[in-house]
């Protein structure tokens, strides 16, 4: 099932389910106005919903409006929780390395998370909006997954079984904020502006075999001014998946119906800079700070820019058959405007 959230209605925007083929979608005002009314009656309303999806695919749902992803909120334009791991410990490995910070063991076993603002997200087609270049904007392609309701103390068979929705997620930080912010002891504030979210979010089931072991077993694509610069394999170097995500979340607190857990930017293991790029055969990179690192390594100084005022970025995943699963994360970088 597909389910998408459009720009009218109110802050929380009207719920909608859309079609297998991203073409068309419905309100469906009498199961659920929202898509947190819809979380928070999972139980008793996800069958519905899934009615009304196969009477779209089927043909049988004549009344569907067409689907256009700049109408859309991210599905939640805001959530009680938005938590982000680094489940890609390879990613973290070289983000550390480039402020000249060491990796400690433990990130190998016990997963790295922070708590981000969760009051205000971003659609999927609006401006990637920053007060300076100079923050140094970064984009972080990522897959997140939408939750029900979880008890403290639950482990990953538990955790497993309450994962409602996946989504993508351009997760952006500002590079140049995070050395000093970090360096007070505490956790991303001023670096990290609001996320936005796929068009779309997916029942797992959407993904067939590709969603095994709590992971997404597709590259995530991204393009950066229109110009492919990554298709890492989500499901692949993934330390942690998303059921061990959430136990590690739900350790000491209860989580709500309509929590969203990010999985960190997907990274795979790959040799240097020139192996890895996808000109020259690798599966390239899902922000800038991973080629900055290469390139630091290799030639002692980063050449790749961060993004600019005017630059746009693409995230998308496609199946076996090259149907966009999500549709796309389509933003362009501009200076804010209040």
């Amino acid at each position: 099932m597909k389910l998408a959230t459009l720009k009218r209605g109110g802050r929380d925007g009207t719920l909608v389910v859309v079609n297998r083929a991203l073409s068309h979608c419905q309100p469906v005002p009498s199961i659920a106005a929202t898509l947190q009314q819809a979380l928070d009656n999972w139980p008793s309303l996800e069958a519905k919903l899934q009615a009304v999806y196969a009477a779209m695919n089927d043909g049988v749902l004549s009344a569907a409006e067409p689907f256009n992803p700049a109408a859309c909120h991210s599905p939640l334009p805001r959530a009680y929780q938005w938590a982000d791991g680094s489940a890609y410990v390879n990613h973290v490995e070289l983000v550390r390395r480039a402020r000249g910070a060491e990796l400690p063991a433990e990130f190998w076993t016990d997963p790295l998370m922070y708590q981000g603002g969760s009051d205000a997200f971003v659609g999927p087609c609006d401006p990637i909006a920053a007060r300076s270049e100079d923050w140094g904007i970064d984009l972080e392609a990522e897959i997140a997954v939408i939750s029900g309701d979880i008890p403290m103390g639950a482990g990953p068979e538990q955790t497993l079984g309450a994962i409602r929705l996946l989504m993508l997620v351009n997760d952006v930080s500002l590079r140049n904020l995070i050395p000093a912010e970090l360096a007070k002891g505490f956790g991303f504030v001023q670096s990290k502006p609001a996320s936005a979210f796929s068009p779309v979010a997916i029942t797992p089931d959407e993904l067939g075999d590709d969603w095994q072991d709590g992971k997404v077993h597709r590259p995530l694509t991204v393009h950066i001014n229109d110009k492919l610069f990554g298709q890492a394999n989500a499901g692949q170097d993934m330390t942690f998946n998303f059921p061990q995500l959430l136990a590690h979340l739900a350790k000491t607190r209860e989580l709500s119906a309509g929590s969203i857990i990010g999985s960190g930017t997907v990274s795979n293991k790959q040799g240097n800079l020139h192996g890895s790029s996808i000109a020259n055969g690798g599966v390239g990179y899902c922000c800038l700070a991973e080629v900055r690192m290469y390139e630091t390594i290799e030639t002692g100084a980063p050449q790749t820019p961060y993004l600019k005022f005017g630059d746009t970025v693409t995230i998308a995943m496609y199946d076996h058959h090259g149907h966009s699963l999500f549709g796309a994360i389509s933003q362009r970088v501009e200076p804010y405007s209040a």
